[in-house]
């Protein structure tokens, strides 16, 4: 997509590709890297990297009981899968956190849905609905947020966010994002830390929604 102009820092990708990036981050690189041929591009050079210092690097021997048990586990009969592709604005690795479903959106009030995709010890991610004209109550982070583009756009203090497009929010930026005009803004978001809200409302719902 040409149109995109936000894209994924290098040491996201590095983290990424080298398989230590948390799962909810994984979810939004693996979504955006579908849409973005520069950043699959860019991954795929970090790949190479990778790849070229493990044939470099010296290798180790194991026992034959370790070595067998390996073997027997690539032995193991292969489960089949059921196939799930992209559908509508949603990117394959989406269908997939969703099992190939519709996403089950919860009101979060004044027209803003949300749909938790996974939540662990390391963070979140969540699809977001959000009217078009409709503000995300100001608020800043105590980690890394990390926004992704599925349909409409979104503007803020930082610019203006579309279809592809990939926000970085840390601990120092405070903003209210606001869904252009038109078709609602949805949005894929990835945190690792609870949001901090301006506002008595939002930082009262807060623990309910889990934001």
């Amino acid at each position: 997509m040409n149109s995109i102009t936000h894209h994924i820092p290098d040491e996201l990708l590095i983290a990424y590709a080298n398989g230590t990036l948390g799962q909810a981050y994984s979810l939004v690189v693996a979504a955006h890297v579908s849409m973005c041929d520069d950043c699959r591009a860019r991954l795929g050079a970090h790949q190479a990297v990778g790849g070229a210092l493990l044939d470099s690097a010296t290798s180790e021997a194991v026992s034959n009981r370790a070595r067998a048990a390996v073997f027997d586990k690539l032995d193991m009969p292969a489960v089949d899968a059921p196939q799930i592709r992209a559908s509508g604005i949603f990117p394959e690795p989406i269908m997939q956190a969703l099992g190939g479903l519709p996403p089950r959106w919860t009101s979060l009030g004044l027209g803003v849905r949300q749909m938790i995709l996974n939540r662990d010890e390391d963070g979140s991610a969540r699809l977001l609905y959000i009217p078009g004209g409709q503000a995300v109550p100001d608020h800043g982070h105590n980690g890394l947020e990390l926004t992704l583009v599925l349909q409409g756009a979104f503007c803020d203090e930082t610019g203006r966010f579309g279809v592809g497009d990939i926000e970085v929010a840390d601990g120092e930026l405070v903003h209210e994002p606001i869904a252009e005009e038109g078709e609602p803004c949805i949005c894929l978001a990835a945190t690792d830390a609870a949001l901090r809200f301006r506002s008595f409302v939002p930082r009262l719902l807060q623990p309910i929604f889990r934001i």
